[in-house]
């Protein structure tokens, strides 16, 4: 047993591990947030470690007091609120920590080049961590990288802590707006099978610095048909977004788009999601390494297929 730390993991994906990392009972698990949490310790039985990840030399101490042997982090790489996120600061004081020796940085998602940088400015933080993980000394690290979250169709009918929000197929409106042809296939992963998956990783002897969990490929034409599937006798209306409206930051607004506009107003929803669509359609958020977390982990450990998570959320419905 080892004492692992998760980063940001008092809500969303970061919650999700920490609830994984319980149910296993192999390790001493802690969280590392910017506060103190009381309800959470008491709720989950962990410590949560107030942190200054500014402070790299005190972040340090910190994990070397509480004996942390693995990190995992979970800080989102796209704050709402435009700031930088400490995951360079973070993997600084993981590496000069004497008792830390593994990391998982944060990314939970698909691989970026240079190329997508002009249409999401934040994907440099990512860049920036990769640099910071090439310069450690001390560290075996991974990324872990996975697609997209099917959790936004599946709220909150399956347990998730991920924000939601509408993209592509608005099931309850049973309206779509696909982007492209819909014919590209995409990776999906649900929250908790990732988490399981994570968990299991910290058992394997040796990590790539590159790790892919591949829950289901589908194309967004076949998620469709899925969704009318389970939900028999329902009839999606689809509607198509093309690569040039969507190059210019535009998509089609589904019914449940304005639910989300208190916290991203509809110009900077339109932007995030026609960027999305626009790699749904040229194949970059369909995982196809040859060697992936899948190949390597147990059987019980295997995620779920989107037809199965779609039955389980809207199949009664």
């Amino acid at each position: 047993m080892v004492v692992v730390a998760v980063a940001g993991g008092t809500g969303g994906l970061g919650r999700m591990m920490v609830d994984a990392l319980v149910a296993t009972g192999k390790h001493d698990v802690k969280i590392l947030a910017r506060k103190p949490n009381p309800s959470i310790e008491k709720e989950l039985g962990v410590s949560v470690l107030a942190v200054n990840y500014d402070d790299v030399p005190g972040l340090t101490k910190t994990l070397e007091d509480n004996n942390v042997h693995t990190v995992i982090s979970t800080i989102t790489m796209m704050p709402i609120d435009g700031s930088t996120p400490k995951e360079v600061e973070l993997i600084q004081a993981a590496d000069a920590s004497k008792t830390t020796k593994r990391l998982i940085s944060s990314d939970w998602g698909i691989p970026y080049d240079e190329r997508k940088l002009a249409i999401w400015p934040s994907a440099v933080h990512n860049f920036n961590a990769r640099d910071a993980l090439n310069k450690t000394t001390n560290l075996e690290h991974t990324v872990i990288q996975v697609g997209f979250l099917v959790d936004y169709w599946t709220n909150p009918k399956i347990k998730s802590y991920v924000a939601p929000i509408t993209a592509v197929v608005d099931i309850p409106a049973n309206a779509a707006a696909i982007p492209g042809s819909g014919n590209t296939p995409v990776t999906f992963i649900h929250s908790a099978d990732l988490a399981k998956m994570t968990a299991a990783l910290l058992d394997l002897d040796k990590w790539d610095p590159i790790s892919t969990a591949v829950g289901d490929s589908v194309t967004w034409n076949e998620f469709v048909r899925l969704v009318e599937e389970v939900r028999a006798g329902t009839k999606i209306t689809v509607s198509y977004d093309s690569v040039d409206k969507m190059s210019k930051g535009e998509v089609t607004e589904l019914p449940s788009h304005p639910q989300s506009y208190e916290h991203f107003p509809k110009e900077a929803l339109q932007s995030i999601l026609a960027a999305f669509g626009l790699w749904f359609e040229d194949g970059s958020i369909h995982m196809t390494a040859e060697k992936t977390l899948n190949q390597q982990l147990p059987e019980e450990v295997q995620p779920r297929k989107v037809k199965e998570l779609l039955q389980e959320a809207w199949g009664s419905n």
